[in-house]
């Protein structure tokens, strides 16, 4: 085969490809814009476990209930969700930062929320209080 026909049927190998390039990115695209997350990138929303158990009673200081973390991990493979430190802790210890953590967070939610921050049964409150905040 001459030179010249080979550059010919290159040419063409090239063009499909070109073309074939152009189709997928246009469904990369529009896969990205339905499943763009806040966070950044292509992303599936966590999954909230519902049912019985799940969430701790209010007079019982709100949060998620141990059944509850596993059912969430399971949905949520990867998930690193930890429940409320409710303990004695070591001040700087890890546990320490992450009620320090979760402290600043629920006090800037007490900000957003006024009328919860205002009722003492509220679940935001009975968490905090469940937290030692």
């Amino acid at each position: 085969m001459p030179a010249k026909e080979q550059l010919q049927q290159i040419s063409k190998e090239l063009v499909k490809a070109s073309q074939m390039h152009k189709r997928q990115s246009k469904k990369v695209a529009a896969i990205s814009r339905k499943e763009y997350a806040k966070g950044g990138g292509v992303r599936k929303p966590d999954v909230m476990p519902k049912g019985k158990g799940m969430k701790r009673p209010t007079k019982e200081g709100a949060g998620m209930t141990d059944k509850g973390i596993k059912a969430y991990r399971k949905a949520n493979p990867g998930s690193k969700l930890k429940g409320a430190v409710t303990g004695e802790v070591k001040a700087g210890s890890k546990a320490a930062n992450r009620r320090k953590s979760y402290c600043a967070r629920s006090a800037g939610q007490m900000r957003d929320f006024p009328s919860a921050a205002k009722d003492p049964d509220s679940r935001l409150r009975q968490a905090r209080k469940r937290w030692k905040c």
